[in-house]
Formats: structure tokens, sequence, C-alpha cells
């Protein structure tokens, strides 16, 4: 069955199958983060590492800062991965959602032909600047585990996008796909990065990560505005992330660097 306006009730999902511990897909919900933290908490023997939850309904997901991700029946795929890593602790939780953006910039980049794919610190990914898909990672309240959600646009028009700044597989040409041809490059790489990642006991420099993250940030080497939780903001230079994959940006006046491990990014024009 063919993505397009209307719910996937018998969806079958058999390539993505292969590399979930478990899969279900939902005809619609309000949010697959938190129908996953709901399950994971109160089943964890059947909800273990790498479950995934998915709809392409989702009627009040939400995005970093409690912004709304919402789109119509059809048109934007919502999925949720559970991790419960046993190698490392939360000292490497921060390098999650990075690791989960960068697999949902594979999956992409495997789709799109004719544009630059590129992750954006922290959590979105952009197409030739403009935003394509975004993420959401939330620590279980047990501490021990992460629910990471991705929001990816699929066959919106440009009218039918929330932001002005956004687009769609559809609007480069991607389009009468399966949702499982999908969803399976994405889960794909997830797990790779992720057993990479886990083999090295959560370490970003020797499993890797770091330096594909920022091999693939269109944020690294760009000027930069960063505007702070608290409401304040500075300008400079993002030149790198550091060990727990806060970004580095450097500032001309005074001359230091800083380290952001929360805020939004936006990238001036050079």
């Amino acid at each position: 069955m063919s993505v397009g306006g209307s719910n996937l009730e018998a969806m079958e999902l058999k390539l993505s199958s292969e590399f979930a511990s478990r899969i279900e897909y939902l005809p619609e919900t309000g949010s697959t983060n938190s129908d996953l933290l709901t399950l994971a908490v109160g089943k964890p023997e059947l909800w273990t590492d790498f479950s995934v939850l998915l709809t392409d309904n989702q009627v009040a997901g939400r995005g970093r800062l409690d912004r709304q991700w919402v789109s119509e029946p059809g048109a934007g795929l919502a999925v949720s991965v559970l991790l419960r890593p046993t190698s490392f602790g939360m000292g490497s939780f921060g390098w999650l959602p990075l690791l989960a953006g960068l697999a949902m910039n594979n999956a992409v980049s495997s789709l799109i032909e004719d544009a630059p794919v590129s992750v954006k610190w922290p959590n979105d990914v952009l197409v030739a600047g403009e935003k394509i898909a975004g993420l959401l990672a939330e620590v279980l309240p047990t501490g021990d585990g992460v629910v990471i959600g991705a929001g990816l646009n699929l066959t919106q028009t440009k009218e039918e996008l929330p932001i002005e700044n956004a687009t769609s597989l559809k609007l480069h040409g991607v389009e009468n796909f399966e949702l499982d041809d999908v969803l399976v490059r994405y889960l794909a790489s997830f797990k790779r990065l992720y057993e990479e990642f886990s083999d090295a006991a959560g370490d970003a420099d020797s499993s890797g990560l770091r330096q594909s993250v920022q091999d693939a940030s269109s944020t690294i080497g760009s000027s930069v505005k960063v505007l702070l939780p608290d409401g304040t903001d500075f300008s400079g230079k993002a030149v790198g992330l550091d060990g727990t994959g806060r970004l580095l940006v450097a500032m001309s006046d005074p001359l230091e660097i800083r380290a952001v491990a929360a805020g939004d990014i936006q990238h001036l024009r050079q």
C-alpha cells in the first residue's frame, strides 16, 4: 500500500521488522514518544532495547521546546525508538539524538538526489537548507533508557507544511513509495550506528560518531546565532562538537569558545 491520504491500517513492515526487537504501527495517536515512554516504563519486559512505535497520523506530536509537530493523515512519518543501552550510561546519552539525526540524514540522502542533505545541530535534518525532519529525545523516568522520536515530512506540498522554511520528500520528487521503504532506511542506519557506539562503550571518538556527525553537519563551520533557553542569545562561528555532543561556538568579542548544550541555532548568512 502506497503512502498518500489515508491511514495504513493493515501496515506490513517486513523490511523494517528486521532491524527492530519489536515494532508496532498505530493508525492514529497523539504522540508516539508519549506512548512509547508509557509502554517502556509499564511493560519493560515487552518493550526492550530498539523497540519501535510509529504512525503516519500523529495528532499531538511534540518537538523541542514543547513545539507542536502535527501533519495530515498519511503526510508524515512519526517514529519513536526505545534505547536501553547496557554498555554505557547517562554520560553518553547526549550523543543519542545526534546519532539518530545522522541516521535520518543518511536515510533522506539515500532518497533525494537533487539537493544536498545535512544535519543542523542539534536535531534537524535539512534539504538545501529547508527542514524535512526533526528529532526529540526523552530520558525514561527510570534513567536507564531513552526514547528518540523523529518526524519526517513525506507528501506535503509547500502550502501544507507548518513552517515556511520546510520541505518534504514529495517536493524533491520522491513519490509512490511504501512507508516501509522509507522507514527501513532510517532504522538500518540507526541500528548500525547504535551498535558501533555501544561496542565503543559510548565513546563518540573511538566509534567514529563525532567525526561522522561533524562531517554531515551544515552547522559546523557556519556563522550562527544561539538563542538560549533563558531568552539570551549570542553569535559566533560553530567550530565543532565537544566530547559530550555540545556545540562549540567561537566568539570574536570576547575571544572565547562557548559550549552549548541546549538552544535554538540560526544559521547566519556569510
